[in-house]
């Protein structure tokens, strides 16, 4: 399977900032990795430490719909843990498009970034627990059947996971629960799986 984005480094990106004073990286560890619709001066690897990827957030606007919502992916406290992703240094104009498309439940927040060839400040966006649109812990064939059977404006909860899963591939990041739920969503596929089964 081809994943939609390009190369970690940043080639290929068909909008490009010059790099300037007023910039700053933003994390991305969900769509933003795969699905940047933003100019970037330059896009690189990067990891955040004491937090995990959980598909846990409700998705109302893009991968589902209000009476029906997806899931997506968020960041979940744990000591210990890290997750792997894509920094962005981008322009502060920027964050107007950046909080509109993450408006649902998703907040800017400061974190730590390590690079390859150091470390640097920068911002994630997490939708914390106290969100309205948190929908929280479920077993994996729970989680895995919901993904299967919701859209929303922004396309298929299944490409959003099956992309987010081949990009980390890409980028030789290991998530067991981004994996897990691809086998399960990929086996209730192959199983014929519909929501009135």
């Amino acid at each position: 399977m081809l994943c939609r984005w390009g190369s970690p480094d940043g080639r290929g990106s068909s909008t490009r900032l010059s790099e300037a004073t007023n910039s700053v990286w933003v994390f991305g560890y969900g769509s933003l990795i795969w699905r940047p619709d933003f100019p970037f001066a330059q896009r690189k690897r990067a990891r955040i430490t004491g937090w995990s990827r959980r598909f846990w957030q409700g998705s109302h606007d893009h991968r589902g719909v209000p009476e029906a919502p997806g899931r997506v992916v968020t960041l979940i406290p744990q000591p210990g843990a890290h997750c792997d992703g894509v920094a962005y240094l981008i322009d502060h104009a920027v964050f107007d498009h950046l909080d509109h498309r993450e408006k649902n439940g998703y907040v800017r927040n400061d974190v730590e970034l390590a690079f390859a060839d150091g470390v640097g400040s920068g911002v994630v966006y997490i939708a914390h627990r106290d969100n309205p649109a948190f929908l929280g812990p479920a077993p994996v064939d729970a989680i895995a059947r919901q993904i299967l059977i919701s859209r929303g404006p922004s396309g298929t909860n299944v490409e959003y996971l099956y992309e987010l899963a081949c990009a980390l591939r890409e980028l030789d990041a290991d998530d067991e629960h981004v994996f897990e739920l691809e086998a399960r969503v990929k086996l209730l596929e192959a199983d014929g799986y519909s929501p009135a089964a």
